[in-house]
């Protein structure tokens, strides 16, 4: 299956328009042209599953309309969205504000969705979806360090309730790089999609990875590159994977575990 990930800063897209005539007007403008070449691109990379951070669900700026129901009628996917402020916060009673969250799309069966509200920071949705083989995760976490560290912790308590191989994905912003994730990924038992460290921000010259995909055992990464497109302040992230059978996993650990010697008794003495 293809995964592919992609901050889309509600279609607002860059350049220096964007901050014209004041910082980040571009954010009040609509979002009509830039969104239909994002579509396109991501029509074009032929995905199963699509993580979409920072969707416009139906403020003045998309027309009226939900940016990723836009996308799933194209790709003729089902889609799964959220507002990523939890429901009677102030953020979430305010013009626009309102209508951003995330979303997940997928042309697989969705078995289950759920929406969990994270207890620190101000951006603390986490989508959870399973599927058939594998439950998915979508993440954006807090600009601040401290509320990110309180959020990893959060997320290590619902990934281990799965029952199933997770991918967790998102815009983790981690401004001080990839260490603050490795206490988080090793006591979940995960690993990058991007070994090499790709970056993904900011799209014109990207220079920090703030974007993963992260994913447990029991899946196996079979390609994963960076678009080099233009569409939004992040690029996006594509990683090409399959599920790896419960039985080969097991006889793949138990070739590799370390043999014990013995004694006379079967007592191990060494272990190598």
């Amino acid at each position: 299956m293809r995964f592919l990930l992609y901050n889309i800063r509600y279609g607002a897209g860059v350049g220096k328009l964007f901050h014209l005539p004041i910082p980040f007007m571009g954010y009040l403008r609509r979002t009509d042209r830039n969104l239909g070449q994002i579509v396109e691109f991501i029509d074009a990379m032929n995905p199963d599953i699509v993580g979409l951070v920072e969707v416009d669900s139906g403020s003045f700026r998309s027309n009226r309309q939900n940016q990723a129901q836009t996308l799933a009628d194209r790709i003729s996917h089902d889609h799964v969205f959220q507002s990523k402020y939890a429901s009677g916060s102030v953020v979430n009673m305010m013009p626009v504000l309102n209508k951003q969250g995330n979303a997940l799309l997928t042309n697989q069966v969705i078995q289950s969705r759920k929406f969990h509200y994270l207890n620190n920071g101000i951006k603390r949705l986490v989508i959870e979806i399973e599927l058939e083989e594998v439950n998915i995760f979508l993440v954006h976490l807090s600009l601040r360090y401290s509320h990110r560290q309180y959020q990893l912790s959060d997320i290590y308590q619902l990934i281990a309730d799965a029952r199933k191989p997770v991918i967790v994905a998102g815009d983790f912003n981690v401004f001080k790089g990839d260490r603050e994730l490795n206490l988080f990924m090793a006591a979940a038992g995960l690993e990058s999609a991007n070994p090499e460290g790709h970056p993904s921000h900011p799209s014109r010259a990207p220079k920090r990875q703030l974007d993963y995909i992260l994913h447990s055992s029991g899946i196996k990464v079979s390609r994963f590159f960076v678009p080099q497109v233009m569409f939004s302040d992040h690029v996006p992230l594509v990683c090409d994977f399959e599920i790896i059978p419960l039985e080969t996993e097991l006889v793949t650990h138990a070739i590799t575990t370390p043999l014990a010697e013995t004694d006379a008794l079967g007592v191990p003495t060494t272990v190598f």
